[in-house]
């Protein structure tokens, strides 16, 4: 039986990764801080296969993707079911918004920060480092397979979503821990974030 997928956030990076499910004909429920009927639009777009949720309903999945602006992260992950090792997928990007202004972080990574908001969640780094159109698009555009790397700490965590990852036709690759991961492909600072990079053969 495949596992229920939730989405956090429909801005650029949680809309991409739905229409990629979409295509891919992976049902998820999606949700956002301003209810499920403000989400009509890209519902219809993907019918049947996103449906539209309470942060709730989302939450409770198998496996969560959470993208949302960061400074909102607190307030958007607040007052959700136990996570009891169910698996987060950490999207988000330490970008202040409007300004695009990099957060401070105290020299900590972002998933450390985004893995104690949500205690108790099997935490892994991915779908952040693409550009949110690059997400959506077809993987295999290019004539190989674009590639999508991961990490985290928890290695059935991380194999359950290179599951995924490659249901969804990318290629995917394993970074390692969150610690050495995270901070290759954490946006600003690493080096992998915008990188287009397409495995042949």
């Amino acid at each position: 039986m495949s596992q229920s997928i939730g989405i956090i956030g429909s801005g650029n990076i949680g809309s991409a990764f739905a229409r990629a499910l979409a295509r891919a004909s992976i049902p998820a429920t999606i949700a956002n801080s301003r209810g499920p009927e403000s989400l009509q639009a890209l519902t219809g777009e993907l019918a049947p296969y996103i449906t539209a949720g309470t942060r709730e309903e989302a939450a409770s999945a198998d496996i969560v993707l959470v993208a949302v602006n960061w400074s909102k992260l607190p307030t958007a992950l607040a007052g959700l079911p136990e996570w009891n090792g169910r698996i987060v997928i950490d999207a988000n990007n330490p970008i202040e918004a409007p300004l695009f202004k990099p957060a401070e972080l105290d020299g900590r990574l972002s998933s450390d920060i985004v893995a104690d908001l949500v205690p108790g969640a099997r935490v892994v780094k991915a779908f952040n480092h693409l550009q949110a159109q690059l997400v959506s698009s077809d993987p295999k555009a290019e004539g190989g397979s674009r590639v999508l790397f991961f990490s985290g700490d928890d290695e059935t965590a991380k194999a359950e979503v290179a599951r995924l990852i490659d249901r969804l036709g990318f290629f995917g690759i394993d970074l390692g821990s969150l610690a050495v991961g995270g901070r290759l492909a954490q946006f600003p600072g690493g080096p992998l974030p915008a990188l287009n990079l397409v495995k042949f053969g």
